[in-house]
């Protein structure tokens, strides 16, 4: 077992890019090839990509991919449960989730490093975007934003698009999370990426590093890499201290294990010297909870 080092708080983070094949079992078998390594290089937690086990599906609306989708537990959920256990090491997974006919989510996991499963999370905010027909395939999730107690620290989980959302990096910090994980599948659209490539991957980037230092968190995001059908996934998986710098990113046109030591003392140094958590206006923040404000709310009609 790779024993975390109490005193210091150091927890070794691996942040997992794959390029993926249309096998599922060559797919999972390579990401259980990858934790096995990321926990013989000393990784106490592992976080896989958005929907790691197979091509992403949602390039077009095809009932056929729906046979893709598994139930929890499963023959992909159950393969990291005992990879977990068998390795002793923390395992994050997003799989395609079968709950019953006619319904379906994208659903990470979070396996404590005994093989126990610590939490699960489904996908609350689901795109329909060129390429990226998610609501087609997904129900958006009903647990709401949480974080779970694990041997190596309270991680909490969201999943790709919700890394748009600043809503839902704050409300998965006030339950408790010092580490934020976003499995994510993200690319280039073929007639984008010449002009608008870097800035896209470069807004990406300023929104998970900006939700690290909004909520004083370790921030995470595997991406997937290569091509597949129309998309280009532009890899660049990163790990974020809570003072939003980039501790480590993998490039963008290879598959890498990122390896990162985030010591979560600095947790609680960037919430005292940044204290934002103090600072918030809880009692002004109804119109949070409203679509649009079509007025004003009524303190601010009279400004001029």
């Amino acid at each position: 077992m790779n024993q975390l080092d109490s005193e210091q708080g150091t927890v070794q983070v691996a942040i997992v890019q794959m390029a993926c094949t249309a096998s599922k079992p060559e797919n999972v078998a390579r990401a259980l090839a990858r934790i096995a390594e990321a926990a013989e290089r000393g990784a106490h937690l592992v976080c896989l990509q958005e929907l790691f086990h197979g091509q992403y599906p949602c390039q077009r609306e095809d009932h056929a991919r729906f046979a893709e989708a598994e139930p929890i537990p499963g023959p992909t959920s159950q393969a990291l449960a005992r990879a977990a256990r068998q390795h002793e090491i923390v395992v994050i997974g997003s799989l395609f989730e079968r709950r019953a006919p006619g319904l379906y989510h994208n659903t990470a996991l979070v396996w404590d490093a005994d093989g126990s499963l610590a939490g699960v999370y489904r996908k609350m905010h689901i795109p329909d975007d060129p390429l990226y027909y998610e609501k087609f395939y997904f129900t958006p999730g009903d647990l709401g934003f949480r974080s779970f107690a694990t041997r190596s620290a309270r991680v909490g989980v969201c999943v790709c698009w919700d890394q748009w959302f600043p809503e839902a990096a704050r409300l998965t910090a006030l339950t408790g999370a010092t580490l934020l994980f976003y499995p994510t599948a993200i690319g280039w659209l073929p007639d984008e990426k010449a002009a608008w490539g870097s800035s896209q991957y470069a807004a990406w980037e300023t929104m998970l590093r900006s939700h690290a230092i909004a909520n004083g968190v370790f921030v995470g995001a595997p991406n997937r890499v290569g091509c597949e059908g129309e998309l280009e996934f532009w890899g660049g998986s990163l790990v974020i201290d809570p003072y939003g710098n980039v501790l480590e990113r993998a490039a963008h046109d290879r598959e890498q294990t990122l390896i990162v030591p985030c010591d979560l003392n600095l947790v609680e140094t960037a919430r005292t010297h940044w204290p934002f958590l103090r600072d918030r206006r809880i009692e002004a923040y109804a119109g949070l909870t409203e679509r649009y404000l079509d007025s004003p709310p009524a303190t601010d009609r009279n400004r001029p």
